[in-house]
Order: structure tokens, then sequence, then C-alpha cells
């Protein structure tokens, strides 16, 4: 397999993060005999410092160029006082639309070993694995018109919620796709009670249901959703929402997995699928080596998984995360209760990428038996 990676470390703890997720993606290219290419591109406030803009057209030509894009994360609170268009999320916002990947999917894994890092009862959220298919082309975050205005003593702002049929179509067909694969059940998140837009998505939403009749459908108000998610994750497989609703779910998940440093996403379905861990820059640990990987290296998983078809290799990445997890090793941010050891992130990367090598070994002594 040969896959040319554009590489966008951005800004705060992304370079931190990417760094050994392609540490590891370098091993499986090792070991399993591929041939990955890394292109590291500017993007975010670093190429606002060196360009001006958060996304350079050679960024940008180079990401439509490539098979996939990593990406580590973008802010920092130097911009925060920029016009909406120049900030470093306007160029993530641009990056997105480009490459066209209107489906979000965030895997949310409350792993054994880590249960004891969330603020919830272990109980409660043991055995949890649930996916969020998060539309992230449309709603609030592209819909038109939207501006700041200036009118005498007054100032008002707006943004437009706003979808059509054939959007939420296609990314319902994404989530049930996946529930065909998982446990059958796709939970559609919706204020259909309050908004437009909701009615027509629970409309749509049902009717692509009916293509899949061995998939069990149910619909429920956000603000329920967000109680159930904590009182009772485990209920959910597939959770498909909204481009708002789906940020804010898949972050208060997060509390599930017990870090926003363990959450991956791939968003799929356009011209480039883009990788890229849930968590933001967080500048205040950023350079002081604190920071999680495991987020950036599932990413990783992912862009094996579904640019690659790569499955065993992807397998072997998240068999290895839990291998390192198992044996009681730690970043900060899930340190648990007691018996672990802590580690920085260039070790957890390194631990990650020695379990994957070491996989892949059995697998060819197995072979050559």
């Amino acid at each position: 397999m040969r896959l040319k990676i554009t590489v966008l470390p951005g800004d705060g703890v992304g370079p931190e993060v990417t760094r050994e997720a392609v540490r590891v993606l370098r091993t499986v290219a090792e070991v399993y005999g591929h041939e990955f290419s890394f292109d590291e591109r500017a993007f975010g406030g670093a190429a606002i410092r060196s360009t001006g803009s958060p996304l350079p057209a050679a960024t940008l030509d180079a990401c439509l160029a490539s098979d996939a894009v990593l990406l580590g994360a973008v802010g920092a609170p130097e911009f925060d006082g920029l016009a909406g268009a120049v900030r470093p999320e306007a160029g993530l916002l641009t990056l997105r639309s480009a490459c066209g990947g209107f489906a979000n999917l965030r895997p949310v894994v409350c792993h054994d070993a880590t249960s004891d890092s969330s603020p919830l009862r272990e109980e409660v959220i043991a055995g949890t694995d649930l996916l969020i298919v998060r539309e992230l082309l449309g709603g609030l975050y592209f819909g038109e018109p939207r501006g700041l205005e200036t009118e005498g003593a007054y100032r008002e702002a707006f943004n437009t919620m706003r979808y059509r049929s054939d959007e939420v179509e296609r990314v319902a067909r994404v989530a049930f796709e996946a529930a065909s694969g998982r446990r059958q059940k796709v939970t559609s998140v919706d204020k259909a009670n309050v908004l437009e837009t909701s009615r027509l998505w629970r409309e749509v939403v049902t009717q692509v249901g009916k293509g899949y009749p061995q998939v069990a459908l149910e619909h429920v108000y956000v603000d329920s959703c967000a109680m159930h998610l904590m009182q009772e994750p485990r209920r959910f497989d597939v959770l498909l929402t909204e481009n708002l609703f789906g940020d804010i779910l898949s972050d208060e998940a997060a509390v599930i997995a017990g870090s926003l440093g363990m959450l991956a996403s791939a968003s799929v379905g356009g011209r480039v699928d883009i990788y890229e861990p849930v968590h933001g820059s967080a500048p205040d640990i950023a350079g002081a080596g604190l920071c999680n990987p495991l987020g950036a290296i599932s990413s990783a998983a992912l862009l094996l998984r579904h640019t690659a078809g790569l499955e065993r290799e992807a397998q072997d990445v998240e068999t290895s995360i839990r291998s390192v997890l198992e044996g009681g090793y730690r970043t900060p941010d899930i340190k648990g209760r007691d018996g672990s050891y802590i580690v920085g992130t260039d070790e957890m990367g390194t631990l990650v990428a020695e379990a994957v090598a070491g996989l892949a070994d059995i697998r060819h002594a197995y072979h050559a038996v």
C-alpha cells in the first residue's frame, strides 16, 4: 500500500500529538511493508504567523493532492481578537469544506483499564462502545446569512441553521451503514419540538431508516440525549446528529472515555478524508510533553481503516493502545486512582509503536510456521 499523507500539526499541543501519530504510522509501514509518505504543512495559527493566512494556498493544494490529511489542533489565545474570517478556526472550516468530508465519525470507547479515570461511576460507563456520526458541512457553522453588525448603540450577531434534505440523507446513510455492522441501532438527535431544521431532519432520517429494516431507529431530543449519555451510555450504539449538536455531545462523551485526549475522529465522504483528535490545542500545556497522544494515534488507526482499507493494521494499532493501557501506562489526564505509571507524550507514543511492532512480529512468526 502506498499512501500520501499531508500532516498539519497546527497549534498548541498539535505538533506533539501528530508527531506520535506519525511515529506509529511509520512503524506500521515498516513492519507491514507499506510505503507512507508524509508532507508537513503550516496550518492554523502557525500559518497565520508565517503567511498571514490560517490556510495558505500551498497547504490547501497539498491536502487536496494527498490521500488523507492528519491534523493536530488549531487555535491560540493570541488570535482570539482577529476577525472571524482570518482566525485559525476559519481555516479549519474552509479545509473541511474543500475536502468535502460531510460525515464526522467519533468513536467513544470506555476501556476497562481506564474506567477509573472518568468522574462517572465505573458501573455506569463500563462496556460503553458508541459511535457519534456528526454531519460536518451544514447547520450553524456553514449556514448563510451570518454576521456581526453595529447599528447605533447596539450590536447584533446572527447565524443561520440551514439544512437541505439531501445533506441529511447522505449522512443518515453513513449512520445506518455503520450501525448495520455494529449493534444495529441508530439514535437520531434533534430538537424537532422547536426547530424546523430538526423537523426536516427527523422526517428524512425516518425515510432513510425504512431502507434498513434490520436497524432499530429512535429519535431523541438533544437535551434528553445529553442527560442519558451520562446516565446510561450503554444504551447507545450509533448517535446521528447535526453539526452543532454533534460537536457538543462528543465533547461531553469524552467524560466516558476519561479525557478528551482519548477521542479520535474521521471526516469522510468527500474528496480527501481528514483525521484529527477531538481535543483542542490546549495552549496551557503545549511544549511540556504532558498531552495525551492516544486520540491522535487512534485517528491514525481510523486513517488506516477508512482511507487505506488496512483493517488488520488498524486493529493492531487499537489493540496496542489497549495493551499499553492495560500495562498501567498513563498520561496525566488519565492517571486514575492508583497502580499506574505516568509517562509523557513521546513515551506513550513510543510504547504504542513498540506494541504494534511486537504484534507484527507475532503475526509474521505465525505465518512462517
